[in-house]
């Protein structure tokens, strides 16, 4: 016990109650099988009886206040919605223009779209903290959304011309060429970027207000579940109702099974980067399964090869092209739930910023 004393002085000394040492040595490793080891039924009892035998600063200072719940900025409020702004003007440029000067509009509004978004990632509920994972792991999550998105515009329509016998031509931006586009889900899903940064808001928010009041960590992991699966719920709901929205100001077919799951699974794994939990895997999975699907039917016009492209043949008939990115989407978007589940219900997921970790 004086061993565990010493190694932990630090978080015990500045703790405000035994809940905020019981987060932290959860945080290094410590579980209720440790705590056997000390003779205490779980971790909770263990961070009572150091928060007893540690003289603490509020022992010689006056007791800490309880850490606020984030407030809602009004200016980084605004941030969320110019990337759905920005990308609603392209849109309109996209569909009023023909030919040449169609490809420098979509290819000038992607990078206004991607500047847009930059701040509204940076600050605010969505932003990842200071202690950012390494640079590479960072750039490949980044390069694995951007391919989902790619997608989300341009996979549809190629994969159908390439079952088709296609492509006969490069994506002109029009929606009936010969390679199609659309610009319905991204829309959407820009603009979703506000409803993303609320649900997250009200994560963390509540996540702290039941981290001050919970005296166990069950009480509060049980406190936290159903609120990360109603936020998660609450944003699925606003993605479907601004893809109905979308689809109707632009007259066009909306395939919400595909655009759902891409928006689940950016969400959660915005989420999980933003408490520093790893998500690119999963991000890539998705992305090859899109990928495989088109390679396997290009594969397939090989001689005695017609076999690799049957099951993307069959799924095609099936659920249309979009059974491609709802598929994987899907099943990515699953794995991330349950890892949300897991790790976004710890104490330690939600130590207020500066709290001994």
């Amino acid at each position: 016990m004086k061993a565990l004393m010493h190694r932990h002085r630090a978080l015990c000394e500045q703790a405000v109650d035994p809940l905020e040492i019981a987060a932290g040595l959860e945080a290094h490793g410590v579980t209720d099988r440790t705590a056997t080891r000390f003779r205490h039924r779980d971790v909770f009892s263990l961070a009572e009886e150091l928060y007893a035998r540690v003289p603490r600063d509020g022992d010689r200072h006056p007791p800490a206040e309880p850490a606020p719940a984030p407030r809602v900025h009004v200016g980084r409020a605004l941030l969320t919605l110019l990337p759905g702004a920005v990308c609603a003007a392209v849109v309109t440029g996209v569909r009023l223009s023909e030919g040449r000067p169609r490809l420098v509009v979509a290819a000038v509004g992607v990078l206004a779209v991607a500047l847009a978004a930059r701040p509204a990632l940076r600050h605010g509920p969505l932003a990842v903290p200071a202690r950012t994972p390494a640079w590479r792991p960072a750039t490949g999550t980044r390069a694995w959304t951007c391919w989902l998105l790619a997608y989300a515009v341009l996979g549809d329509g190629l994969l159908r011309a390439v079952v088709a016998g296609g492509p006969d031509g490069l994506p002109t931006g029009a929606a009936h060429g010969p390679w199609p586009v659309t610009t319905v889900p991204v829309l959407a899903l820009t603009l979703a970027l506000a409803p993303a940064a609320w649900s997250a808001h009200l994560l963390t928010a509540g996540a702290r207000r039941r981290l001050a009041g919970s005296r166990a960590l069950e009480e509060f992991t049980g406190a936290v579940r159903p609120l990360l699966l109603g936020t998660f719920a609450l944003f699925l709901g606003a993605l479907t109702a601004l893809l109905a929205l979308c689809g109707a100001a632009l007259g066009k077919p909306v395939d919400y099974p595909a655009a759902l799951t891409l928006g689940a699974l950016l969400l959660l794994a915005r989420l999980l980067a933003v408490h520093h939990v790893p998500q690119g895997p999963v991000l890539a999975a998705a992305a090859a399964t899109e990928a495989a699907a088109t390679a396997l039917v290009l594969a397939g016009r090989l001689p005695g090869c017609g076999f690799l492209a049957a099951p993307v043949d069959a799924l095609v008939d099936a659920w249309g092209a979009t059974g491609v990115p709802a598929l994987g989407c899907g099943a990515a978007a699953l794995a991330l739930l349950f890892r949300a589940a897991r790790t976004l219900t710890r104490a330690s997921a939600h130590a207020p910023p500066g709290d001994p970790q």
